[in-house]
């Protein structure tokens, strides 16, 4: 009955936990996602993910301001190179925002494989030369690296900053719930 109260406590107050669904991804790579993440469009992805090589998989939510993506990077690192690939990783998030702060990274051992991550809020600039961009964006994301031999996954989850307390605990589960045949 004491159970019973305390969840009923927590729904009413939002903090109700987020149920999670395994998706496959692709061949060989599972993840746990929240049933509010859906699987993009393909408008979506080419809006997004504007190249050469589509992602494995791209998810987001009804509101389109939350994704999740699963993609290749073509590298030559090896598993013995996890240190330095790791700050070869940071100076690349460092480049693509005009600020960066990061709130955790490292690198977790994740079902018996390690993982390299960065969990970091991000500003870029508006635009200077066009009036409707001038305004700064503010993100929250988390990225995740596995490197293999010839390649490397990239797992990565973005959202707007003030979204950020409702999508953090949901993140962890997503990355930490990454399984690879």
């Amino acid at each position: 009955m004491k159970k019973l109260c305390i969840l009923g406590v927590l729904i009413v107050f939002g903090f109700a936990p987020v149920k999670m669904v395994k998706t496959k991804v692709a061949d060989g790579i599972t993840v746990s996602l929240p049933t509010t993440l859906v699987p993009m469009t393909n408008e979506d992805i080419v809006v997004r993910y504007p190249s050469v090589r589509a992602p494995l998989g791209a998810y987001t939510n009804v509101d389109r301001n939350a994704d999740f993506s699963v993609n290749i990077s073509a590298t030559e690192w090896r598993q013995s190179d996890l240190e330095v690939a790791a700050k070869f990783f940071k100076a690349g998030i460092y480049n693509l925002y005009d600020r960066v702060d990061i709130i955790d990274s490292g690198i977790q051992t994740i079902d018996k494989k390690k993982f390299i991550f960065f969990e970091f809020e991000s500003r870029v600039n508006g635009s200077k030369q066009k009036e409707a961009d001038k305004q700064p964006v503010f993100r929250y994301s988390y990225v995740q690296y596995y490197i293999e031999k010839g390649r490397t996954l990239v797992f990565a989850f973005n959202c707007a900053k003030d979204q950020r307390e409702q999508w953090q605990s949901s993140v962890h589960a997503i990355m930490k719930s990454v399984k690879l045949k």
